[in-house]
C-alpha cells in the first residue's frame, strides 16, 4: 500500500514502486476514500471469451457514448444545473 498526495489542481502521483506506467485505471469516488481498478490495454481481447456481443466495436462505443451523455443530462437536471 502506498500513501499518495493530490496537489491543489487535483492531481495525485502514483509511486513507481507500483510499477503502473503508461498504465489507465478507472478512479471511483467512494466516500472518503478512491477505488482505483487497472484497465487492460485490450479490454476487448481480455473480454471476448467471457462477455460474447454479436455488436461491432464501434457501435457499443458509440452507444456507451450516448448512455454516457445521457447519465450526465440527468443527473445535472437533478442538481440544477442544466437548463432546457
Amino acid at each position: 500500500m502506498s500513501v499518495v498526495t493530490v496537489d491543489e489542481r487535483g492531481r495525485l502521483t502514483i509511486p513507481k514502486e507500483l510499477g503502473v506506467r503508461g498504465t489507465k485505471a478507472i478512479i471511483i469516488p467512494a466516500g472518503s476514500f478512491f477505488v482505483t481498478i487497472p484497465l487492460p490495454t485490450k479490454p476487448h481481447e481480455k473480454a471476448g471469451s467471457w462477455l460474447p456481443s454479436n455488436v461491432e466495436r464501434k457501435e457499443l462505443k458509440a452507444m456507451a457514448e450516448k448512455s454516457a451523455f445521457e447519465n450526465a443530462v440527468k443527473r445535472a437536471k437533478r442538481k440544477n444545473k442544466f437548463d432546457d
